[in-house]
């Protein structure tokens, strides 16, 4: 007996079609054709700044992939710094001024970057600097017994009484 051809149900196509149509048209419309400079050159500064500009609100995305209106606003913020002929370095500078460090994929080197990055490394090395430590006296402290060893005294005493007859206390 031959199983039947499995057939999706119908209208699965056109969904699968409007929803790949749904997610390219969000990627399209994060740079609108109205946010583009005449100048050639100045926009395609402005989309290389777009990219290593991190939106706010989406955190890990790019300002050039972001829908959030705060995105359009940055980008919007970045053409009339180009427009006023404001060098790249300058517009980072104004963008980490008004938004922090954290606004920059590649934020620039400074000491609580430093920290940041040198922190964690740090730690392991003081963490494996003391476990060696504590390895070392651990067997130091094996190979030495923790109770000092009897005076000639005491263990003259101590065999006296380990040889005593147990018969003679009665």
């Amino acid at each position: 007996m031959r199983h039947p051809r499995y057939t999706p149900p119908a209208g699965s196509y056109l969904r699968a079609l409007l929803i790949t149509l749904f997610a390219f048209s969000q990627v399209a419309g994060a740079v609108l054709p109205g946010e583009t400079l005449s100048d050639k050159q100045q926009d395609d500064r402005a989309r290389a700044l777009y990219r290593e500009v991190r939106c706010v609100v989406c955190q890990n995305e790019s300002i050039a992939d972001s829908g959030a209106d705060i995105a359009a606003d940055m980008r919007r913020d970045i053409r009339a710094h180009i427009s006023e002929g404001k060098s790249d370095s300058d517009i980072r500078d104004i963008l980490r001024a008004r938004y922090g460090d954290y606004v920059l994929f590649r934020p620039r080197f400074s000491l609580a970057t430093g920290l940041l990055w040198g922190l964690p490394v740090g730690v392991l090395l003081v963490g494996g600097a003391i476990f060696v430590l504590m390895g070392r006296r651990k067997s130091a402290n094996d190979a030495e017994p923790d109770t000092p060893g009897l005076s000639a005294e005491e263990q003259a005493r101590l065999e006296a009484l380990l040889n005593r007859d147990p018969d003679s206390h009665k």
